[in-house]
């Protein structure tokens, strides 16, 4: 493990003309970073679960370039609202919809990661006409490995019951193929999070998706993913603690119109792990170059 100099959320955006609020989408207090203008296509980026738009923070620059960037906090997590019942696909789409809505975009780019990944390919399976191109980043949602599961389940909820310092650096290293990427900064940034006082139950209704019969119900077909007809990237990594890279291509190859890119030595965060490679890989696709 590589000793890394110390790095802060701030540090990652001090240079970055970007925005932080809140707004309403489909009736959910819903707190966002923005970045980027009107004048460019948009892309909304999504998170992964018990997650928070800082998952973005090293993207923003790059992709503000070229794009009207949003990263979100989902309903349940982050300082958005947290609805007291199961969260399922379902409610994150229309969660989605509603901040499309919210800020005026009938179509955007997406890119999501995690189950921010399984939201976005539920959305171009269902919602065609609302999504240009997708970027699958190590998604959720096709896979039901009880093992991952229980463990996912148990971290989040051993950090909801007791935000500690070292509950909270444990659940942020299973991102991580390194963790010494887990600074300081960001066991704080996400600490806070965890210590408002209706965390505990926010993190118990985004856990049903680790329930199997609710996994079940929503997980995401092969036929679905044969119905996605926006180009796709779907990003896997070669230490991703949710399933192996076969997973990664198996999901492009039934995208029509998909492509994989594989990153080495990275876990379930490489938009945060490998930042250069992955915007290049991002943007490239995004972009139409790659």
């Amino acid at each position: 493990m590589t000793e890394r100099p110390f790095t802060s959320v701030w540090s990652d955006l001090n240079q970055v003309e970007f925005s932080q609020g809140v707004l309403d989408a489909a009736g959910y207090r819903t707190r966002y970073l923005h970045a980027g203008d009107s004048s460019k296509p948009p892309l909304i980026l999504l998170h992964g679960i018990t997650g928070h738009a800082e998952a973005y923070v090293r993207n923003l620059a790059s992709h503000a370039e070229h794009f009207d960037v949003w990263a979100i906090d989902l309903i349940g997590h982050g300082y958005s609202a947290k609805p007291n019942h199961p969260l399922e696909i379902p409610h994150y789409i229309t969660h989605v919809l509603g901040f499309m809505e919210a800020i005026g975009v009938q179509k955007a780019n997406f890119s999501g990661e995690s189950l921010g990944g399984w939201i976005t390919a539920r959305l171009a399976s269902d919602h065609p006409e609302r999504v240009e191109r997708i970027a699958l980043n190590t998604m959720g949602g096709t896979m039901a490995n009880p093992a991952v599961m229980e463990r996912l389940f148990t971290l989040s909820m051993e950090a909801a019951n007791d935000p500690s310092w070292e509950r909270v650096r444990a659940r942020l290293e299973w991102l991580m193929a390194d963790p010494t990427m887990v600074t300081d900064d960001l066991i704080k940034t996400r600490q806070m999070i965890f210590q408002q006082p209706e965390w505990k139950m926010a993190c118990e209704m985004n856990m049903a998706l680790q329930n199997p019969e609710i996994r079940q119900r929503n997980m995401i077909s092969d036929d679905d993913l044969r119905a996605i007809q926006a180009e796709a990237l779907v990003i896997w990594t070669t230490k991703d603690p949710s399933g192996p890279v076969d997973e990664g291509r198996r999901i492009a190859s039934l995208i029509p119109n998909g492509d994989l890119a594989v990153m080495e030595e990275c876990g379930h965060w490489p938009q945060y792990e490998d930042t250069a490679t992955f915007n290049k890989i991002h943007l490239d696709f995004l972009l139409g170059r790659r």
